[in-house]
């Protein structure tokens, strides 16, 4: 069960690699008012749902104790980041305050995961 909680932790990571990483990779693009929601983004934010709640499926399943109310929070922000991405993925340009957004929640996102505990 360790082996399997790892793999989805790990890929879990992956996920806020690519969303992350695609807003980081903008930020450039940001200032010139060119930013966009990209595919790697909306991939990263979905890949992040699916193993996030596979990593509760499994810890429920190990009897490992689910802090729910950190789940649910993190669930929320992971739910308006991909509402943000998805309703805004075919524009070629997306404002300053909406790409700004999906970073910082994005950002807090990792912080909750890091250090609630």
């Amino acid at each position: 069960m360790d082996a399997t909680i790892n793999l989805f932790v790990g890929l879990h990571i992956v996920g806020i690699a690519a969303l992350l990483g695609g807003f980081l990779a903008q930020l450039k693009a940001v200032r010139a008012g060119e930013a966009r929601m990209s595919p790697g983004m909306l991939h990263g934010a979905l890949t992040m749902l699916v193993t996030g709640a596979a990593l509760v499926a499994l810890d429920r399943a190990d009897d490992a104790p689910v802090d729910n109310v950190k789940i649910g929070v993190k669930l929320a922000l992971l739910v308006v980041i991909l509402g943000l991405i998805y309703v805004r993925r075919d524009e070629e340009r997306v404002t300053a305050a909406e790409f700004g957004t999906v970073g910082a929640l994005t950002t807090a996102n990792i912080f909750i995961a890091v250090m609630w505990t």
